[in-house]
């Protein structure tokens, strides 16, 4: 789609002539007065809902912003969009819905800003998929825009160690294993989560976050802020004031977004470690920006790029601790100076990424254990590993950090949806050297893709994780580690090869070659395909039935628009 076949903006339109009388009428109503019709009108995207801790505050964020837009001499107008909490509603029928959200997002918002004739707009996300999903509207709209982060979590206390949404499902797997007792389940439970702020690790929000700020279309340290702080008040301020300078200055996303800056923030999130999910949103907003972006492009970068940062979930710290430490900007000057990153990309600020970071220093506290040297990594290439092979002819998508070993051969274990591996988990059916094979959960199989995390997290807590292996044409949660591949292309739905795998058969995973092959001669192969019957979807009603029928395979990022 052509950002230019979308709708002008209309400040100007708006306020000139007789014939708009009723439109200056209706805004006289919601607090306009007569000199704000001469003011640029900044949209203020607001994903605040009480539905998740991630969201709760973006009220008080989206308020701050509007009076940043107002004191540089625009209008605001705040709005609203929705929101779903994956942790809510993880490992049930209710999470088919999650990644649907974020075309639901973007939609509403390019809705939104289109039809009011908004000239800029601050787009403020908090959890995983309105991210991606306000980067995608803004990419559509191409105006004057600043994405803000509603920052991190800080993370509870448990014993002594931090804990998070990720310890609670972690502690449901050792509890079946009978490692820890009831008493102590609800202790971890009640103080995971002590307040606002998105889930603590690199995590598919933090992952995201820091994938717009290198990207160029949030201000510098936007995504290494605490939800609850001073320094977030002041980057929603400062937002809305951004905003106006780039409708002076005429810079729209499209100046922003381009090849090179999506390369910028692959390299960023290869090197804090980041969620899986940034390839399946990376990819959708690419598309969404015009920009080629393709899933090869996750293996290029990933050859040269290390993982440095020891972050959560693979690693040891939560993302409180980089913002302690100065958050992502001594890195990403470090990456500069090694000439990992493309310093000539234009940011929100007006300046180039290279001018952002000129005054940065390179160098973390002395003695801190989070973000190594590039001379000592925790992993030299990347822990996103695409795999391709009879089982993912059209790749598939690995987080793999080396401690759970380079390579897998086991026995398939089959399950045709997330529930019924779950059980078999937690009831001591999964012993060492199984594959689980979890399917139809993809794109338009499921559904609408659903998170892996109660499974992945049951394995890590029955003591299992570098035992096991887990498969699936779904995907997987920030928060997801061991030895997991998911994105599996084609999914089962459609007749990819996941859909043909039959219990004992014998799965082999290999990271360093990166291929993932189903152990059957192509003979065997063709026989099942021979014998296999397209199932009838799940839903023929609503907003899944619709998604199904739109979506494309997870390798091109699961959009909705693009056969149009």
């Amino acid at each position: 789609m052509s950002n230019d076949s979308l709708p002008r903006p209309h400040s100007s339109q708006v306020v000139d002539g007789p014939d708009r009388a009723a439109s200056r009428a209706m805004l006289h109503a919601v607090g306009f007065n007569r000199e704000d019709f001469k003011k640029p009108q900044i949209g203020i995207a607001s994903t605040w809902s009480q539905v998740t801790p991630c969201n709760v505050h973006l009220d008080r964020l989206a308020r701050e912003s509007a009076k940043g837009a107002d004191a540089a001499g625009g209008k605001s107008i705040i709005f609203n969009t929705i929101t779903i909490s994956d942790g809510i509603s993880m490992g049930t029928e209710g999470m088919k819905y999650s990644l649907v959200s974020r075309e639901v997002i973007a939609d509403s918002i390019e809705t939104v800003v289109a039809c009011e004739g908004l000239d800029g707009v601050v787009a403020i996300g908090g959890c995983d998929k309105n991210m991606p999903g306000c980067l995608m509207a803004l990419a559509r709209l191409n105006r004057p825009s600043v994405f803000v982060y509603g920052g991190t979590i800080l993370p509870g206390n448990h014993c002594g160690e931090d804990v998070d949404v990720v310890s609670v499902f972690e502690a449901v797997g050792k509890h079946a294993n009978k490692l820890i007792d009831d008493e102590e389940l609800q202790a971890i439970e009640a103080c995971a989560i002590p307040g606002e702020g998105s889930c603590g690790g690199m995590y598919t929000a933090n992952t995201m976050a820091s994938a717009i700020e290198a990207l160029g279309m949030s201000l510098p340290n936007s995504s290494a802020q605490a939800a609850v702080s001073d320094d977030k008040m002041r980057d929603c301020l400062d937002a809305g004031a951004a905003v106006v300078n780039m409708l002076r200055l005429g810079i729209k996303p499209s100046d922003i977004l381009t090849r090179e800056s999506f390369e910028n923030a692959i390299t960023l999130v290869i090197t804090l470690g980041g969620s899986t999910n940034a390839v399946l949103h990376l990819l959708a907003m690419a598309h969404c920006a015009g920009v080629p972006l393709e899933i090869d492009d996750f293996v290029r970068i990933g050859e040269k790029t290390p993982v440095l940062a020891d972050l959560k979930p693979s690693g040891k710290y939560v993302m409180s601790k980089l913002v302690e430490i100065g958050g992502t900007l001594p890195l990403m000057k470090r990456l500069l100076a090694a000439g990992m990153l493309h310093g000539d990309c234009l940011t929100v600020t007006g300046k180039t990424l290279a001018e952002n970071l000129a005054k940065v220093k390179t160098d973390y506290p002395e003695g801190q254990e989070i973000v190594r040297s590039l001379d000592d990594p925790i992993k030299k290439d990347s822990h996103l590993v695409v795999l391709y092979g009879n089982l993912a002819p059209e790749g598939a998508v690995a987080k793999i950090s080396g401690k759970e070993g380079e390579s897998f051969t086991g026995k398939a274990r089959v399950y045709e949806s997330e529930e019924d591996a779950m059980k078999a988990i937690l009831d001591g059916d999964i012993v060492a050297g199984d594959v689980i094979v979890i399917r139809m959960e993809g794109p338009q199989g499921g559904p609408g893709m659903r998170e892996m995390l109660g499974p992945t997290s049951a394995v890590m807590g029955r003591g299992l994780g570098d035992e096991v292996a887990l498969i699936t044409d779904g995907r997987f949660s920030g928060g997801s580690h061991g030895f997991v591949v998911g994105h599996i292309s084609p999914e089962a739905f459609v007749g990819g090869p996941i859909g043909l795998i039959q219990e004992g058969d014998s799965i082999t995973i290999d990271s360093r070659e990166r291929t993932i092959r189903l152990d059957v001669s192509e003979d065997e192969l063709s026989q099942r395909r021979a014998q296999w019957k397209q199932p009838e979807p799940r839903y023929t009603k609503g907003v899944l039935a619709k998604y199904a029928k739109l979506v494309t395979t997870a390798s091109k990022g699961a959009v909705t628009d693009s056969g149009l």
